[in-house]
This record gives C-alpha cells, structure tokens and sequence, in this order.
C-alpha cells in the first residue's frame, strides 16, 4: 500500500525541467569574465603606474625611497618622508582603534541590553558614511586647537626637552602633527572594525558562551578565553581592513598633519603621507619629473597595500594549519 501511494505521488509531481547546458555555460562565462576583467583593470593600474614613474625611478634610483629630500625647483624629489608618515600614522590608528572596537563590538554583542543594542549599532555604522572631508574639517578647526591648548603646550612646558618624553612630544604647538592625524585616522577606521567585529562575535553560537558561564566563568575570562579565541581567524581580517582604509586615507590628513616631506622626529612633529603628498601637488606639479614622482608615490602606496593584504593571507593561512 505505501509503495503504491509513493508511486502516485510520483506520477502526480510536475516534470523535472531539463537543465538547459547552454545557460550553465553562459554563467560561468560571465563569472570568468567578470574575474578577468577586474584583473585586468589591477593590471592595467600597475602598467599604468610603473611606466608613470619610471622616470623618477630612473633618475634617483634607490635613493627616492631612501631620501627626504623634495624640492620641485631643484628637481630633487624623494619619498622617505611620506613613506614613513604613512606607516607611522597607519600603525598609531591601528593602535588606538583596535582596542575601542574591540571594546565597542564585545558591548552591543554581550552586555548592551538588547533594546539598545540595535539602535547603538546603527548609529555605530552611520558613523563610516561620514564623508572624510568632514572629519579633516573638524580636526583642523576643532581638535587641532583643543589639541594644541589643552595637550601640547602643557607638555611641553612640564617635560624637560632634553629627557626622552620630552624629544617624544615635541613639536610646534599648533595641533597640526602625526598623532592628531593618527587620532583622525583611529575615529575613522573605527566604525568599520567595531561593525565588522560585532559581526564576527554574532557568528558564535550562544551555547559557547552559555557552556563558559556554566562553568563559572567571569564575563572577562568569557570574553578572553572564549569569544575572542573563537573569531580569532577573522580577526585578522579585520585588523588588515582597519590598517588598509589608513594607509590609504587623504583629505582628512592632508588637513591635519602638517604637510611636511621630512621625517617627523615626535609625536608631535609635523609630517606627510603619500596620499596627502599626492593630494596637494599633483595639481600644481607642472614638469615631467615632479608628475613622475608623484605617481611613483602612488606606485609605493600600491605596494604597500598589496603587501598588507599578502601579510594577512599569509596569517589566514597559518592559522589554517
């Protein structure tokens, strides 16, 4: 009597349609397509850029990533300077901004009541749609003098300038230096990882934390030993996002850093990024070496790029075996 009854469900199901093998071939090239096109396009920037500035490879040879010297007149142009404020901002905002969307993420997921959770969380997010134009302007008419009033000078005049804190946090007090741009930089990356990590701490599955709790653990070893361990692979991820969208800011640090080639020698010194370098002279640079300079400035920051994400497909990787 069942088998009957399975035939007739059978005999009564609509016909399976045939697979149609030119619609499955279509697909897939436009999936390859679409991947050899964007490939391309990356390629075709790369080109681009090491035929922009070979000139000035050419010219100064190894010395334009050894020197600080830039100097349109004179024709001498080098890329130590905004190469080092680059990855000095980078990291100081990486720094400070990790341990707040850390911090951020672990609230709204395991200590927000959830009726506030939701709204907080949203408005976390807005904040990464603010335009960074915005956040350069109220650095520099904002922060920038608070800065220099309430932080700068009182350093500077309680520390002994020949003491090691004090070479650390010296520099003009006018707000304008490489920690305002890192503290400009830290707000901005902020929300992206905050929302990324709460994300990640979301992906746990409640029984994880409920079977810690029952073992009497405290919400910090719970956080500690449990969450953070278990979304430790995405992480990382994160932490190379954050790092990535800071080397590769522009308006905002062009308003905040001070705009100087050399090499910054404090916190509180002045200094330039290569995107900022990049932002305020190309527009005026009028002969052939100074725009080739330019763009192997733009080829340095590609690299620098590629090389964060490599770094973080290499720990991807080692955290697979």
């Amino acid at each position: 009597m069942a088998t009957v009854t399975i035939e007739r469900s059978v005999a009564g199901a609509p016909p399976a349609r045939p697979r149609s093998p030119g619609g499955e071939a279509l697909f897939q090239g436009l999936c390859f397509g679409a991947a050899t096109l964007l490939l391309a396009a990356l390629a075709g920037v790369v080109v681009s850029l090491a035929i922009g500035g070979w000139p000035a490879f050419h010219q100064f040879g190894l010395s334009f990533l050894t020197s600080t010297a830039w100097d349109p007149v004179a024709e001498n142009y080098g890329a130590a300077g905004p190469i080092v404020g680059t990855i000095v901002t980078a990291v100081l905002a990486l720094a400070i901004a990790l341990p707040l969307a850390i911090g951020v993420s672990v609230f709204l997921v395991e200590f927000c009541p959830r009726q506030f959770a939701r709204p907080i969380a949203i408005a976390v997010e807005l904040l990464a749609g603010i335009p960074s134009i915005v956040y350069g302007m109220w650095g520099l008419f904002v922060l920038a003098p608070w800065f220099a009033t309430h932080v700068q000078l009182p350093l500077m005049t309680d520390l002994d300038p020949d003491s090691v804190l004090g070479r650390i946090f010296y520099g003009v007090p006018n707000g304008a230096n490489i920690f305002t741009a890192s503290l400009i930089l830290a707000i901005m990356i902020l929300p992206y990882m905050a929302a990324v990590f709460r994300e990640l701490l979301l992906t746990i599955p409640p029984q994880v934390r409920e079977a810690a709790y029952g073992l009497g653990a405290t919400p910090f070893e719970v956080v500690g030993r449990v969450m953070i361990p278990y979304v430790r692979r995405g992480s990382v991820g994160v932490v190379m996002l954050g790092l990535g969208r800071a080397l590769g800011e522009t308006m905002a640090v062009t308003f905040i850093i001070g705009n100087s080639h050399g090499f910054p020698h404090s916190l509180f010194d002045s200094g330039s990024t290569i995107a900022s370098t990049i932002a305020n002279e190309f527009a005026e640079a009028t002969s052939d070496m100074h725009t080739s300079a330019l763009i192997a400035l733009g080829l340095v920051l590609f690299i620098l790029t590629f090389a964060v994400l490599a770094v973080a497909r290499l720990l991807l990787a080692s955290e697979k075996h």
